[in-house]
């Protein structure tokens, strides 16, 4: 029986070989050798002769506070926290009123709120910059002459750059997460809201005690995985404000900016390598915590 069991364990392992040598060459050995660069002053100076350094350019990122990395991350969170409860509030709203009873022309208003999904992001990123927010022709400054305001250069200065980024971004994104409003809420058991008709409930009433307790548990994983796209969002950002040869003069920089610009603009490999491996554990231990407590939780 013993051996039985051990010609099993091997037979599994032969089969499974390939595909955990596939996931070796393709994860690990990319992880792995990221780190070992972090280690290094690698450059466009020290190319072949790079030598180790330790954890000098680590230092530099979490130690030094006009390295830019700081104020990358700072601007990291506010760009995860705005868009997420921009787009949790929006689609909560739009997903409600597609769920109205006898509302008409119901599967047209859903295609059309799949639309930009349906566009590749490169498309839409640089149909926003050229069509919405360029200085000349750009319909954002056309309305505004219309009405006898002053144009202005909306990706030219920071806030108003991050506004529009933050507006394409909703664009793209804003589908999936209503549709998996919709779905949840499509799940609720209708005769709790009669009931809570009956009660006399209102709409603020229903929702808080039935439809976000009901569809909690559903959208959360959808919540997650929004999240860890927007904090590592990079070509809405770097399309809209930094594109090589188109930049606008905002310095809108996420993490992910930051470690691009380093690493292909500056060359600077080892310090962009150490940034890489501080964005891969700040992601491994969000996730590593929200596992945690949705397993407190059961």
């Amino acid at each position: 029986m013993k051996r039985k069991l051990q010609k099993e364990w091997l037979r599994s392992y032969l089969w499974s070989g390939p595909s955990l040598l596939l996931i070796a060459l393709g994860v690990a050995f990319p992880i792995l050798y990221t780190f070992y660069i972090s280690l290094t002053n690698m450059n466009v100076y020290h190319w072949f002769d790079f030598t180790i350094i330790g954890l000098e350019n680590y230092i530099r990122a979490l130690f030094v506070f006009d390295s830019g990395f700081l104020s990358a991350l700072l601007v990291t969170v506010l760009w995860t926290v705005v868009n997420m409860v921009l787009q949790l509030v929006i689609a909560f709203v739009l997903a409600s009123l597609l769920n109205i009873q006898n509302l008409r022309f119901r599967k047209l208003y859903k295609t059309l709120l799949m639309f930009p999904w349906a566009m590749p992001g490169y498309v839409s990123i640089l149909l926003w910059k050229t069509g919405m927010f360029n200085t000349q022709f750009g319909l954002l400054n056309q309305w505004m002459e219309k009405l006898g305001l002053e144009t202005m250069r909306w990706l030219s200065s920071d806030v108003s750059a991050f506004i529009c980024c933050t507006a394409v971004n909703l664009w793209l994104a804003l589908p999936f997460m209503i549709m998996i409003m919709d779905g949840a809420m499509q799940s609720i058991d209708k005769s709790y809201f009669e009931s809570a008709l009956l009660d006399g409930a209102g709409w603020v009433q229903r929702t808080r005690y039935i439809t976000v307790p009901a569809i909690r548990p559903i959208i959360a994983p959808a919540v997650i995985i929004t999240i860890f796209t927007t904090f590592k969002q990079f070509d809405v950002i770097y399309l809209l404000t930094q594109q090589a040869g188109a930049k606008t003069g905002a310095h809108v920089h996420t993490i992910l900016t930051y470690a691009y610009e380093n690493a292909f603009i500056s060359n600077n490999y080892g310090y962009s390598s150490a940034i890489s491996i501080i964005i891969f554990a700040l992601l491994i231990a969000f996730s590593a915590r929200y596992r945690l407590q949705e397993e407190g939780s059961r």
